[in-house]
């Protein structure tokens, strides 16, 4: 008999499974099949991207046609809200999660050799000196560009020469969305550059320790946005109360429609 579970998603070309929910495309993978994955790619192919939506990528897709574009042709992309992920287990989907902060941190944990050449694109230079520090790495290229560069074509075009010109087997990087994944679509019209392209967010942040994490109890029960909402309410209450909200509703009514028969879970292109 047919897992209920997995019965939704379908192979693509790149060997990955894929499904839509809520708007977005998913690969379904854990944090091991997600390392696994990046680890074993050719640090020499092309520029690809990876990528970790949650709910507010569903109102951000809607609002740009670059980042949409990211989220529909990256290589891989994760699950990142457990809010998402256990809606569409209502809908007979297992999305899986593995969010950035967890796969970054197990790359440089198992993967990421000391001397292995990195490009890191954002963050400050204080968090990424700390980033150094922690794994004794030798060979990071990082590039800060101006705030809101992704506006600027010419601070684009510098950032995205920078990739190209510093070849490295992870290119992190470290800005939220929608900004990370134009930049990645820049890079990958631009041609030259290798590696992946990990958005990534804040996770070098959370695995150096710049950024509290929510108590275990909240991360299980998928209560994170709850505990970042309380400390920074100016910054994020859109984010979690608006864009958010938005993006499960979707959900709520993929669950709907497939639960009442109306249509199956809406499979990727092979």
């Amino acid at each position: 008999m047919a897992n209920p579970l997995t019965s939704g998603v379908k192979t693509t070309g790149g060997g990955f499974p894929a499904v839509r929910f809520a708007g977005l495309r998913f690969t379904p993978m854990s944090v091991d099949e997600t390392v696994g994955a990046l680890a074993g790619r050719d640090p020499g192919a092309p520029f690809v991207a990876f990528v970790t939506p949650n709910a507010e990528h569903a109102y951000l897709r809607r609002q740009d046609d670059l980042f949409r574009q990211c989220g529909d042709t990256c290589w891989i992309s994760t699950n990142d809200s457990r809010i998402l992920g256990r809606a569409a287990w209502l809908a007979g989907l297992d999305l899986k999660f593995a969010p950035g902060a967890y796969v970054v941190d197990r790359l440089f944990q198992e993967v990421i050799g000391k001397d292995d050449p990195i490009t890191i694109v954002g963050g400050m230079p204080d968090v990424i000196e700390g980033l150094v520090a922690k794994y004794g790495l030798t060979q990071v290229a990082h590039h800060n560009p101006p705030m809101g560069f992704i506006h600027q074509p010419e601070a684009v075009r510098e950032a995205v020469a920078f990739v190209a010109t510093h070849p490295g087997r992870f290119v992190f990087v470290a800005m939220g969305p929608p900004q990370s994944e134009k930049f990645c679509q820049h890079i990958i019209a631009d041609g030259r550059a290798t590696g992946v392209g990990l958005c990534i967010g804040s996770s070098i942040q959370v695995v150096t320790g710049r950024i509290d994490v929510a108590p275990d109890w909240m991360e299980q029960s998928g209560l994170v946005w709850l505990y970042r909402l309380q400390r920074e309410p100016g910054r994020l209450w859109k984010r979690y109360l608006v864009r958010g909200l938005f993006g499960l509703g979707l959900g709520l009514a993929d669950v709907l429609a497939i639960r009442l028969g109306g249509r199956r879970p809406q499979l990727d292109a092979a």
